[in-house]
């Protein structure tokens, strides 16, 4: 059925009765606004408005030179922590020395505590070896710590690493759907800011319809509910689900709600297409509602 024939259907039935039961709605869309995801240079831009792209396509990079000393710096502290808390390293080496010095001092303890039962060594001795083996044990008990601890230094530089060289990756920024170039914002050399969008996308799923449905009509729209709609470009009826109703009307009339007052309470219905191909934003449709 060609547009004319549609609009002469709707003419035709408008004439036999008081009101039409068709809606005038538009196109709108949910644009993407593609951002980084930390402030810097924009340094390539590989589309222009009206381009097509493809999921994971590159859109925009930015600068990596201050990002890539951050990621150097990074992982340099993690691999010097690693070096520290390794198995072979200097943490390691300080415990294997506090534990021969903490033989050492046992055995001179346990001499010690021999000795000065019959009187050989002084009790002042005695007091001095006990003294040297409890510093002993926690000189040890203290570089065991200090490993522990640089292990857990090292895990949490070696994650600040990663999260660097992730942060350096991410800026490049690439479209997360197939969709059109609608609009750019920044250019090459310009300064953008965390989450400033650089370009907007418009996958042809995120078209929908709007439309305001009197409240007598209110019932028919459901959530799911199938409709059909007509525009200037259409070369056929094409058809909707409503994926939206309103919970609160768009016009409040008078306090006192006559029949005739009902009739002015209009609610936002909005119905996702089944075929986006050729609907642009702002696109005039005649919507007749679910029967």
């Amino acid at each position: 059925m060609t547009r004319t024939l549609v609009f002469s259907v709707l003419l035709l039935a408008a004439c036999g009765r008081a009101e039409t039961t068709a809606l005038s709605g538009y196109v709108e869309a949910d644009y993407l606004y593609l951002a980084p995801q930390d402030a810097g240079i924009v340094k390539t831009l590989s589309v222009r408005e009206g381009d097509r792209v493809s999921a994971g396509d590159i859109v925009f990079t930015l600068d990596p030179a201050r990002m890539s000393m951050a990621a150097e710096q990074a992982t340099a502290a993690a691999e010097s922590a690693k070096a520290r808390a390794a198995d072979d390293g200097a943490m390691a080496q300080q415990i294997v020395e506090a534990e021969a010095a903490l033989r050492l001092a046992e055995q001179t303890f346990r001499r010690s505590r021999d000795l000065v039962k019959d009187g050989a060594v002084a009790r002042e001795k005695y007091d001095a070896d006990a003294a040297s083996l409890a510093a002993a044990k926690a000189r040890l008990d203290r570089a065991r710590a200090e490993r522990e601890a640089m292990q857990g230094e090292w895990d949490s530089m070696s994650a600040a690493a990663r999260l660097a060289e992730r942060r350096l990756a991410d800026l490049a920024t690439a479209a997360p759907a197939a969709g059109v170039i609608e609009r750019i914002y920044r250019r090459p050399g310009e300064v953008v800011g965390a989450g400033e969008p650089v370009a907007s996308l418009l996958p042809p799923e995120n078209m929908k319809l709007r439309f305001f449905a009197p409240e007598p009509m209110l019932a028919k729209m459901e959530i799911g509910a199938a409709i059909s709609f007509a525009c200037d470009s259409c070369a056929q009826i094409r058809t909707a689900k409503i994926s939206y109703v309103a919970s609160e009307p768009q016009f409040t009339p008078p306090v006192i709600y006559s029949i005739e007052e009902r009739e002015k309470l209009v609610f936002l219905v909005e119905a996702r297409p089944d075929d986006p191909s050729g609907l642009r934003p702002g696109l005039p449709v005649t919507v007749e509602p679910p029967r």
